[in-house]
C-alpha cells in the first residue's frame, strides 16, 4: 500500500495543488509548493481490502480512510490499477494537507501513469475560511490544467449570519492555467461585491502568477487628478530572461498627454537591482505651479542589494529629476524626500558596521530657490557616514562597548533661514570632517538592601576639521567659523543607583524606583564636530532624563559635571489596568554647561537643562481598564514657577465606537524664534452607522492660540472585513501647509483572509 498512498497523494499534491494558486492568486505564496516524499509508509483503514492479481488491482471499500505523510484522504471506494497507473477515488472524498486546508469532491480520477487527473465537484477550503470551487477539473502534467465553472470567496460563502451578502468573489466560466506559455486564461470572467456583479469579461490572459511570467499585457490601471486627468496606464511585461525582467507601462493622460515609464529588474544568485525610469511632454504645463510649469520632465531611480559575504550587505538608491516636484506630481514617489548612497553594512551577534555616501535630495515644489540651483547646492553630501559598535561581555566582570562615527560633510551653499528675526544656520558651506570613538566598561552590582548600582567608565576621542570654502554670507551674528583642526579627548566617568521597591496587594503589584545618577564629562568642548551638521535639537523628557549625553548626534556632546534625580513608578492592577510615572530633574553642578553654550541652529536653547538646575518633567501613561490609553508629559520651570511646555492625550474605545483628543502648549520664547503662545487642540471620532458594517470616522484641529482651525476631516466607509470602500474630504486651515484647500478620496479594497492591507485598491 505505500505504492498506493504515494501515487494518490502525489497525483493529488502536484495535480490539483500546483495549480490552484494561479487561479487564486491570494492564497499564500508556496501554499500548495510541498509535496509529500514517495516511500513513507501510509496507514490505511477500509472495511474491505481486497488484491486481485490477474488484473494487479488494489481496492478498498466502506469508508476509507489513509494517513500519509501528514496527508489525511477519506472517501467511501478505492481503486488502483498497479499496471497503468490509473487511480479513482469516487464519494464523498475529503482531503487535509499537513497546513489545514482541506478539499472536497464527489470523484478523483488519476490516470496514465499520474500525469493526468479529473477531479469532480472540486472545493477547497483554507484554514482562513477562502474556498475555490469547480464543477470539475482536469490535469496534466506537461501541458494544462482546467477548472470549469470555478470560482474563488475569500469568506466561504460570504453570507453573514443574518443572511445578508458580504464581501466578493470571482467566478469564471472556464479557468485554464498552461504550463507551456505560463499563462492563465478567463473564459467569462466576473467579479461580485456584496453578491452583486460589477464587472464582467469576455475573457481574459493573464501571467501565472505561480510561475515565471511571460511576455505580455498585465492589469491596467485608472487613476485620475485634476492636474493631469483622467489616467491609464497598460504595463507591458517582458521576460528577457530567467533573471531579468522588463516592464513598459505607457500612460495617457487627457490632459497631459502621453507619458512612458519603464523598468528594468536583474536579479542574481546574491542580490538585484532595479532601474526605472519615465518622462513626458506636458501638453498643459501650466496645471502645474512653480517648477512643474514646463514642458519636459523626467526621472531615473535604481536601487541594488547584494550579499557580498557572510554578515555582509551592500547596495546603492539613486534618484535623478528633471525638477523635485515630478515624482510625486506623477504619483511615482510621495515622499518629501531621497538620498543618492551607496553603503555596505556588517551585522552579527556583537558587531555591527555600516557605511555610506550620501547625497540628500528634497523632494517638493521649490520654486525660484531650485530653479536657481540653491535648493539643491544648499543639501549636504555625507562623504563619508560611518558607523560602527561592537559588544564584549565579560560574564561577572561586566561588559564593553566599542563605538565609531566619521561624518563628512561637503556643502555648496549655505542653507540658512530667518525665524521671527531669529537666524538658523542648518549647514554651512564648505568641507567637514569628524570622526569620533568612545569605548566604555560597565558592570551591575547588587548592594546590600536590594540597591543595584552600575559603574560607568569611557573614553570618547573627536578629531574634526573644517573648510569654510567660498565664505558667502550668512544671517548676521552668525558668521562662519574660521577654518580650523580640532582634537578632543573626554573621559566619562559615572555611575547610576537604582533602588527598585516592590509591593503585593492581593492581585494589585506596584513597583517604585527612586534613580540617582552621577555623570563626569571631562572636557570644556561642545562643539566637537566645529559645526552641528547632526545633532539640531532634542525635547528634554522623561525618556532622555537619565541619559549620559542627550545630544542626538556625533557633533555636540555634554560637558561637566551632572546629577540627574528622579524615580519611576510602575503599576499592575488585578482589573486589568496599569500606570507608568517617571519624573524627575538635572542638575548641573559644574564645568562648562553645554547646553548654555548655543550654535548656529540654536541647540539648548529654552530646552531647560541651559540652567543649573534644568525643568522638573513628568511622563505618564496608562489605561485604568480596558479600552482607555491616556498619556501625558509635563516641563516645569521652577525658577516661575512656570508650564514649559505639556502635552495631553488620550483615546477610548467602547465596543466599534472610539473618541480621543490631544492637546499641546508651547510657550511663547523669542530666543528660538516663537513670538506667541502655541495651543494646539485634536478631537477625534469613530462610530458605527445604524447600517451594519458602515462607520464614520471624523476628526477635527483648532489652532487655540490663533483662533483658527488647523484641519478637518471627514470619513464614510464600509467594512465588512473583506471588502473596505469609502470616501473621505478634507480641509485645510489658513496655517496648514496647504493652506485654504479642500481634498476629496475615494478608495476600496478587496482583502483577503487574515490580511490587513488590502489585494487592490
Amino acid at each position: 500500500m505505500r505504492r498506493f498512498g504515494a501515487a494518490l497523494l502525489l497525483a493529488l499534491a502536484a495535480g490539483i495543488g500546483s495549480t490552484l494558486p494561479a487561479a487564486a492568486q491570494f492564497l499564500p505564496e508556496g501554499f500548495f509548493a510541498t509535496l509529500p516524499e514517495v516511500g513513507q509508509p501510509a496507514e490505511v483503514q477500509a472495511n474491505t481490502l481486497s488484491y486481485d492479481s490477474r488484473s494487479d488491482v488494489i481496492s478498498a471499500e466502506g469508508r476509507v480512510l489513509m494517513h500519509y505523510a501528514g496527508y489525511s484522504i477519506a472517501c467511501d471506494d478505492l481503486r488502483y490499477e498497479q499496471k497503468s497507473g490509473a487511480l479513482l477515488c469516487i464519494g464523498n472524498v475529503e482531503i487535509v494537507d499537513p497546513q489545514g486546508t482541506k478539499y472536497t469532491a464527489d470523484r478523483i480520477e488519476v490516470t496514465d501513469g499520474m500525469k493526468e487527473a479529473f477531479i469532480q465537484s472540486l472545493t477547497l477550503t483554507t484554514t482562513a475560511g477562502a474556498t475555490v470551487t469547480a464543477r470539475d477539473v482536469s490535469y496534466s502534467a506537461e501541458l494544462e490544467t482546467v477548472l470549469n465553472d470555478a470560482a474563488y470567496s475569500p469568506c466561504g460563502l460570504c453570507i453573514d449570519e443574518k443572511g445578508r451578502r458580504i464581501g466578493w468573489r470571482v467566478k469564471a466560466a472556464k479557468l485554464v492555467q498552461n504550463s507551456q506559455t505560463k499563462t492563465i486564461y478567463f473564459e467569462q470572467p466576473s467579479l461580485e461585491v456584496l453578491g452583486i456583479p460589477v464587472a464582467w469579461l469576455p475573457w481574459l490572459s493573464l501571467p501565472d502568477p505561480s510561475a515565471r511570467q511571460s511576455t505580455g499585457f498585465t492589469l491596467p490601471s485608472v487613476n485620475y487628478k485634476a492636474e493631469y486627468g483622467a489616467r491609464l496606464t497598460v504595463p507591458y511585461f517582458i521576460n528577457a530572461g530567467d533573471s531579468t525582467d522588463i516592464i513598459l507601462a505607457p500612460s495617457l493622460m487627457s490632459r497631459q498627454g502621453f507619458l512612458m515609464a519603464a523598468e528594468w529588474r536583474q536579479r542574481f544568485d546574491y542580490g538585484a537591482f532595479t532601474v526605472k525610469g519615465s518622462g513626458i511632454y506636458q501638453l498643459d504645463p501650466g496645471a502645474y505651479t512653480g517648477i512643474g510649469n514646463r514642458q519636459w520632465r523626467g526621472a531615473i531611480q535604481s536601487s541594488g542589494r547584494f550579499e557580498l559575504a557572510a554578515d555582509w550587505t551592500a547596495g546603492w538608491t539613486y534618484t535623478a529629476f528633471s525638477d523635485a516636484a515630478y515624482l510625486d506630481d506623477y504619483d511615482f514617489d510621495t515622499r518629501d524626500s531621497a538620498i543618492n548612497q551607496v553603503y555596505a553594512t556588517h551585522l552579527s551577534a556583537d558587531y555591527y558596521a555600516d557605511i555610506r555616501l550620501q547625497q540628500f535630495l528634497r523632494l517638493d515644489n521649490y520654486l525660484t530657490d531650485f530653479e536657481a540651483g540653491l535648493a539643491e547646492d544648499q543639501q549636504a553630501l555625507a562623504l563619508p557616514n560611518a558607523r560602527g559598535n561592537g559588544y564584549f561581555d565579560l560574564g561577572e566582570w561586566g561588559q564593553v562597548r566599542a563605538n565609531g562615527n566619521l561624518l563628512g560633510v561637503q556643502r555648496n551653499a549655505n542653507s540658512a533661514e530667518l525665524f521671527a528675526g531669529v537666524p538658523y544656520v542648518f549647514g554651512y558651506e564648505g568641507t567637514k570632517a569628524h570622526a569620533t570613538g568612545e569605548v566604555s566598561w560597565q558592570n551591575q552590582l547588587i548592594a546590600p538592601g536590594g540597591v543595584v548600582a552600575t559603574p560607568y567608565l569611557g573614553l570618547r576621542t573627536d578629531v574634526s576639521s573644517y573648510d569654510d570654502g567660498n565664505g558667502v554670507d550668512v544671517p548676521p551674528g552668525l558668521a562662519e567659523p574660521a577654518d580650523q583642526f580640532l582634537f578632543e579627548a573626554t573621559p566619562i566617568a559615572a555611575i547610576d543607583f537604582r533602588w527598585p521597591l516592590i509591593a503585593n496587594s492581593g492581585l494589585d503589584t506596584r513597583l517604585l524606583e527612586p534613580i540617582a545618577q552621577v555623570v563626569y564629562r571631562g572636557s570644556d568642548t561642545t562643539l566637537v564636530g566645529i559645526t552641528n551638521d547632526n545633532a539640531h535639537s532634542f525635547v528634554l523628557d522623561d525618556t532622555n532624563l537619565f541619559s549620559y549625553d542627550r545630544f542626538t548626534g556625533t557633533d555636540r556632546q555634554e560637558t561637566g559635571l551632572r546629577a540627574n534625580v528622579g524615580a519611576r513608578y510602575l503599576a499592575n492592577f488585578s482589573g486589568g489596568g496599569w500606570l507608568e510615572v517617571v519624573g524627575g530633574q538635572s542638575f548641573h553642578l559644574a564645568g562648562v554647561n553645554a547646553f548654555a553654550e548655543p550654535d548656529q541652529v540654536n541647540t539648548g536653547v529654552a530646552s531647560g537643562l541651559e540652567d543649573d538646575a534644568s525643568y522638573v518633567v513628568l511622563g505618564a501613561r496608562g489605561s485604568p481598564y480596558d479600552g482607555v490609553a491616556l498619556g501625558a508629559k509635563l516641563q516645569v520651570d521652577p525658577d516661575g514657577p512656570r508650564v514649559a511646555r505639556a502635552g495631553l492625550g488620550g483615546d477610548y474605545e467602547f465596543g466599534d465606537y472610539s473618541v480621543g483628543g490631544d492637546y499641546v502648549y508651547l510657550p511663547a520664547e523669542p530666543a528660538t524664534g516663537v513670538p506667541v503662545d502655541q495651543h494646539e487642540a485634536t478631537v477625534r471620532a469613530s462610530a458605527p452607522l445604524p447600517i451594519d458594517y458602515w462607520k464614520a470616522n471624523g476628526s477635527f484641529s483648532w489652532d487655540v492660540a490663533a483662533g483658527e482651525w488647523l484641519q478637518a476631516r471627514g470619513e464614510l466607509i464600509y467594512d465588512d472585513g473583506y471588502f473596505l470602500a469609502g470616501g473621505f474630504a478634507q480641509a485645510n486651515g489658513p496655517t496648514h501647509d496647504k493652506p485654504d484647500s479642500v481634498t476629496f478620496g475615494v478608495q476600496f479594497k478587496l482583502k483577503a483572509p487574515g490580511a490587513e492591507d488590502g489585494v487592490g485598491n
